[in-house]
């Protein structure tokens, strides 16, 4: 059992959420993503949805969050969407597509949380978990290193 947050967390690069993640050619780490906001929390029927394209330092530190609002996604612009994306990624230069390994972090953007945010057991003998935030969209339980999370 984890006894407390942990120092880094392990990310794989999948072809689902996880698409996005790797390193620059000068070992910057990176996760393009697409948080989102559900519509119940939004306080309206839209919800909402973002862009975000986090960098971490070589051992894994935060440096920063580009976070674009997409707005509702009944009426998000697909083609723009991924215009954007391509630009992000484009902005990276050369990047290679693997597992990252990255300190949690949290920064409040439109008036909510992003980031890789930990969140302490519910119940007595259960370990901390770490949740990518707007949406809860990924879940990381101990081991911290297996670059594995839930949905």
């Amino acid at each position: 059992m984890a006894k407390g947050a942990p120092k880094l967390v392990a990310l794989d690069h999948d072809d689902n959420a996880a698409r996005y993640v790797g390193r620059t050619k000068d070992g910057r780490q990176f996760f393009l993503t697409t948080p989102f906001v559900p519509a119940e929390a939004a306080g309206s029927t839209t919800g909402r949805e973002f862009l975000a394209l986090y960098l971490f330092d070589k051992e894994g530190a935060f440096l920063s969050a580009t976070i674009d609002d997409l707005g509702p996604r009944a009426g998000m612009d697909e083609a723009a969407c991924e215009a954007r994306r391509d630009k992000l990624m484009a902005a990276l230069g050369e990047v290679k597509y693997q597992k990252i390994k990255v300190a949690p972090f949290r920064v409040e953007r439109f008036g909510f949380e992003f980031g890789f945010i930990p969140r302490p057991p519910t119940e007595k003998g259960k370990d901390w978990s770490v949740v990518v935030e707007p949406g809860g969209y990924m879940c990381f339980r101990p081991p911290w290193t297996s670059g594995e999370y839930d949905t």
